[in-house]
């Protein structure tokens, strides 16, 4: 059966050989959007536009591009149930391996000092959670990388089931770290923005 991983983000430092590896020596077909596509297509990497896969157009400034069913289908659905794969093939979802993401930088981006709350807004990443989620929702399947410097281990853990398994649940807990972390620097700035507007017995 065809692998699939998802491969999305912002800092693509190491990406580049961790995704030969996953094509060359594991037979994974990418699936990316974006920058991350035109790194890998740059660097003579197979690759297939995330848009090309679900047959549904990225949109709205690039905010609506990874939310879909073929995506999140095959990151959660289960594979010992016998009625998820079969709504699976019904809607020619395929099972997604792998996913590979980091967010938009939006902690580096509201620390600079003349960030705009347009500008501030624009970095809140939701494709990215939302396929972090649920990748990490469903790590008994799928593994989930929102670090780059997990890449070595993801690769060497390949083939032992016992340590894909154990590693699968080490990442989705850092997933759960990360994401709430990002969230609590979201909730952190806007309640800072809240504070600073005057209220209505003020002006």
């Amino acid at each position: 059966m065809q692998k699939n991983a998802l491969l999305s983000v912002s800092d693509k430092s190491g990406l580049v050989p961790f995704a030969k590896v996953l094509v060359e020596q594991h037979g994974y077909r990418l699936l990316s959007t974006g920058g991350t596509a035109k790194l890998l297509e740059k660097e003579g990497i197979p690759v297939t536009e995330v848009s090309d896969y679900t047959g549904f157009p990225e949109m709205m400034e690039g905010r609506v591009k990874t939310l879909h069913p073929k995506i999140h289908g095959g990151l959660l659905a289960r594979r010992d149930k016998e009625d998820h794969m079969s709504a699976a093939a019904e809607h020619k979802i395929e099972m997604i391996d792998l996913v590979v993401v980091n967010l938009y930088p939006f902690e580096a981006t509201v620390a600079k000092p003349d960030v705009t709350f347009e500008l501030a807004i624009e970095n809140i990443d939701i494709g990215g959670p939302s396929m972090l989620r649920s990748a990490a929702k469903n790590h008994a399947s799928v593994s989930v990388v929102v670090d780059a410097a997990d890449y070595d281990r993801v690769l060497t853990s390949m083939g032992d089931e016992t340590a894909t398994l154990k590693l699968r649940r080490e990442l989705a807990l850092k997933v759960f770290q990360r994401t709430a972390a990002y969230d609590g620097a979201i909730a952190a700035y806007l309640q800072d923005q809240v504070a600073e507007e005057p209220r209505l017995g003020d002006i």
